[in-house]
């Protein structure tokens, strides 16, 4: 199971942790007494006065998914290298900015409105890919490339701009218009790139890679985090050269949505099987197997109800998530009501002809919330059209689907809302 940590985790702060819980423990409070038993191989301490410092950091570590406190260790230290913060403010100088308003970051930021920020920058200083290399990469100028390579040959190996990233990174991170990615991106390679570069968003231990950019999407949807123009063709590429298909963030990202192309690049690559290649190297148990990763996805489609997804990961050998408690091999999260294990327009309809709750709530908004935010035309159609309700609103912000869809910018699930408004 992959660690959960705070953003920017520190080593300082994990020793205070303990600090704290050994003190707690000494005074034989209820909560600590109850975390050590659980956590730590020998139980409840028989003399909690004597509790070691040692025996804490132990439960400290092992509270945040780690098996020891070496191993935490570890991890940090390795994460202080690799970490980036791209949600950070750049200067004013025009490749900076350009940079961090051309690609996806993952910050709250992203969107259309970022990129015709960084166009305009282009327009009014169109000499910056010539100027820098990122920058060039971002345009996709094989040209303007092979230029910065020829006057600096270890360019395609260097980290810079704003956030510390590779070029082959740069172009697979940016969004706005580019001339010719994919012989950009074979260029950079053969000039040394790594096709498995990549970097910890703000110390995390899932590493967001080349392959990540290249697939888009997350929690922010499509609308926001786009996949790139040519991600498939991209990633096809990178595999070809080296990149590693086990790519956690990219399987998190993408799983949100019933479209499984992401899956039909990764599973014949070798999804769910090797060793984890370059990343899980570095990161060691701090990132999960190839194996684990799929069993996730195992968990995801068939407690949504994303049956063609079980099918395709059942077609290369993967049938197997957490325990199931229900003699059905697509059971729903008992913990969710019904339609959040309807996913798909003909598990909707099902539902719908066996009577159940489509407005019902699913974490502080509705099942056509979720389909307007992420883009799905044909579920928010059979939603409407078995009954939903469009002016329903979620309970943290008070916002209608057609709210989500505009925040979102999901044009076409929006323009469905908006002529359903009208009719």
């Amino acid at each position: 199971m992959a660690p959960s940590l705070p953003n920017n985790p520190s080593l300082e702060r994990f020793r205070r942790d303990a600090r704290r819980l050994q003190r707690a423990v000494r005074d034989s409070d209820s909560e600590a007494l109850a975390l050590v038993s659980r956590l730590h191989p020998a139980g409840t301490p028989a003399d909690p006065a004597a509790f070691a410092l040692t025996a804490a950091q132990h439960v400290v570590a092992r509270e945040v998914g780690f098996s020891s406190w070496l191993r935490l260790q570890a991890y940090l230290r390795t994460a202080e290298q690799l970490r980036r913060d791209p949600t950070v403010t750049v200067d004013d100088d025009p490749v900076a900015r350009f940079l961090s308003l051309a690609c996806l970051t993952y910050s709250q930021g992203d969107g259309p409105d970022r990129w015709a920020a960084a166009d305009q920058i282009l327009r009014a200083n169109p000499e910056l890919p010539a100027r820098s290399l990122y920058a060039a990469a971002a345009v996709g100028d094989v040209d303007a490339v092979r230029r910065h390579l020829d006057n600096h040959p270890r360019g395609a190996t260097e980290q810079g701009g704003p956030f510390g990233w590779t070029a082959l990174f740069h172009l697979a991170a940016s969004r706005v218009p580019q001339r010719d990615p994919v012989g950009t991106a074979r260029l950079l390679i053969d000039a040394g790139a790594d096709p498995n570069a990549g970097y910890l968003w703000l110390g995390l231990p899932t590493p967001f890679t080349v392959l990540t950019l290249c697939f888009g999407e997350g929690e922010a949807g499509p609308g926001r985090q786009p996949r790139h123009p040519v991600g498939d063709d991209l990633a096809a590429e990178l595999i070809h050269r080296g990149a590693d298909p086990n790519d956690a963030q990219t399987l998190y990202n993408r799983m949100f949505s019933r479209d499984d192309v992401h899956l039909r690049i990764l599973l014949p690559a070798g999804l769910g099987r090797g060793d984890g290649g370059p990343w899980h190297r570095r990161l060691g148990e701090a990132l999960e197997t190839p194996d684990e990763m799929v069993q996730r996805q195992v968990d995801w489609a068939r407690d949504h109800g994303f049956t063609k997804r079980l099918e395709l990961l059942a077609s290369y050998g993967f049938t197997t998530g957490r325990p199931a408690s229900s003699p059905s091999p697509w059971r729903a999260n008992p913990s969710e009501p019904p339609i959040a294990s309807a996913g798909t327009p003909a598990g909707v309809r099902a539902l719908a002809a066996a009577g159940g709750d489509l407005d019902a709530d699913v974490g502080g908004h509705t099942m056509l919330h979720h389909a307007a935010w992420i883009g799905d035309v044909e579920l928010v159609e059979a939603l409407l059209e078995c009954g939903a309700n469009p002016d329903v609103r979620d309970a943290a912000h008070g916002a209608t689907p057609l709210g989500w869809a505009e925040h979102g910018h999901a044009q076409a699930t929006a323009e469905t809302l908006r002529v359903r408004r009208r009719t």
